[in-house]
Order: C-alpha cells, then structure tokens, then sequence
C-alpha cells in the first residue's frame, strides 16, 4: 500500500517559488485582453405582479456644466456642496435615455421612443423584442429624446402600433411651431387616442397628469396582481438635484412652478406608499424607490426587489 502524501513546508515554499516562473510563462504565451471601456447591458428586465417591465438603455451622453441645467435658482457654492456630499463632480453630469417596455401579456406597449430610431430599435432587439411586435407606443410627452425614434425617414419605425398620448400635450405642440413634432408626431396624428388625466392605456396601464415639465406631460402607473410602479417619464430629472432639492429649477422644466408642485406631489405619493418607479433618466437601469429626507427626498437604487 502506498504511503499517504504529507504537505510539508518545504514542499509548500517549493511550490510558491514556481508561482511566479509559470506566471511568466503564461503572460509570454498568451496576448493580453485589450482594454474596452467602459459598458453596460442595454436593458434590464423586472416582474410587476403578472406583467414584464424592461427598460431599455437607447442612449447616453456627458453633458458639460450640469448647473447650466439643474439647480439655476441656487448659487454655484450650495450646488457646490450638494454635489461633493453626494460625490458628484460639478463639470459634467450623465445623461440617460431610457424608455420602457411593458408585456402585459395581451400586449406590448412602449413608452417614449429614445432620441432615434437606430439606438431604441438596437436597445429594443437586445431586450428580445422587435419592432413589429409593439402593439401601442405611448408618450409621455413631446421633447425630442422621447419622439425621436417615432419615424425612420418617413415610415412609422412601428407599423403596427397605435399611439396613446396626453391630448393637453397634443394641443400645445400642434399649436407650436416645431419641427420635430411635425416631421415626427403629425405624421401618426390619425392613428392616436388621445386620453386625459385618469385615461387607460391598456388592461393595468393608467394615465396621470404631471404637468409643469411640458404643459401636458403625463406619467403612468402600472398595476397587476396588486403590484405598482410608476413610469415616471420626466418629472424628474436627475437622482440628487431634482430629488433631494424638488424646488431646485430645471432648465427644460417649461413651467418650473408647477414642475416642482408635480415632483413633490409624486415623490410624496411614492414614498409615503413604497411605490417603485422609473425614470426616464435616472441612472440606469432607471428603477428606484424614493425616501423622504428633510425637506426633500433621497432616491434608493433598484436592486433585487422586483426580481424576486
């Protein structure tokens, strides 16, 4: 019978001594993994109650001096501070574009269109889907990231959905001269319900006026076996400075007064209820929950809550 094999300390700093020659060995024969970046999936997929919510990441960019944008009615020291307590730097902000598909199971319906058509439809088939399975688009309102990816030249992108909007935030545009809006929205005019404060959209899918960002930007609330999340479009634009600080301006906030009154109106509604949401340009993937703190609120990130 052959004798038991015994790990001795020589055997052990024999072997450590051999460590770093095959290390070398291994770098000498094998190419290094060339640095990429960096980079995220494109869409993240939860469970609300019976239905599937996938946001989808249709794009992102760095915008220079984030105060030219958020908090235009407080002084660079305080916007300053806010920002170092919350370890974000003052020069540049990231922007997120991201609009969300809900499968309610009977349907799917997209909300807002990103800024074109190339970067939702690539988000969109990474996510699995394709453009000709949406069956409603709705949007929340009319800024350009959110119609952007309505037409591809001048074909609708989704040839079989009909469209769902706010008809206060139909009427404003079309009363505007606006070049996206008339090569864009126009276009699909006869295809459209138009609904209002309380309106569905579908089964589960109901229409809630949150004016002030545009004069008729609406959010919508989802509901399915006793589950909620609220698809909070714009009414917020950013995680710390529109969230911490609700009263702080925002420069594509149309009406600033009535868009603070919307965002503590809905902050509060959330908080108070535990009610997740995802914002259009929260940092992706965009699901949060909201906190009150002080005067204002404090936004939790998304973490394994609607994947269970």
């Amino acid at each position: 019978m052959s004798k038991p094999h015994t790990f001795t300390r020589r055997a052990a700093l024999a072997s450590a001594a051999a460590l770093p020659l095959a290390a070398a060995t291994a770098t000498s024969t094998h190419a290094s993994a060339p640095l990429q970046g960096a980079g995220t999936a494109p869409f993240q997929r939860v469970s609300v109650g019976g239905f599937d919510v996938t946001t989808i990441l249709a794009g992102s960019r760095s915008v220079p001096d984030p105060q030219t944008i958020f908090g235009m009615n407080v002084d660079a020291e305080t916007f300053g501070e806010v920002s170092a307590a919350a370890h974000l730097p003052t020069d540049a902000a990231q922007f997120f574009f991201t609009p969300t598909v809900v499968n309610t199971g009977a349907e799917l319906v997209l909300f807002d269109t990103g800024l074109s058509a190339d970067g939702t439809l690539a988000a969109l088939q990474a996510a699995g889907y394709s453009a000709d399975q949406v069956d409603i688009v709705v949007l929340t309102h009319m800024h350009g990231d959110h119609i952007g990816g309505l037409m591809q030249g001048d074909a609708p992108t989704f040839s079989n959905a009909r469209y769902v909007t706010g008809q206060v935030e139909y009427d404003n545009w079309a009363k505007a001269e606006n070049e996206g809006f008339d090569t864009k929205v126009k276009p699909l005019a006869e295809q459209m319900t138009f609904i209002g404060d309380g309106g569905s959209v579908a089964s589960g899918i109901t229409g809630m006026s949150a004016f002030g960002h545009t004069p008729g930007h609406m959010v919508y609330m989802i509901e399915s076996d006793g589950k909620q999340l609220v698809l909070g479009a714009d009414f917020a634009n950013h995680y710390v400075w529109s969230l911490a600080h609700p009263d702080w301006e925002v420069k594509f906030d149309q009406d600033k007064e009535a868009a603070a009154k919307t965002r503590r109106r809905l902050l509060d509604m959330m908080a108070a209820d535990g009610t997740p949401f995802v914002g259009y340009h929260m940092p992706w993937p965009a699901f949060g929950y909201v906190e009150t703190a002080g005067d204002g609120f404090k936004y939790v990130p998304h973490s394994y809550q609607l994947l269970l």
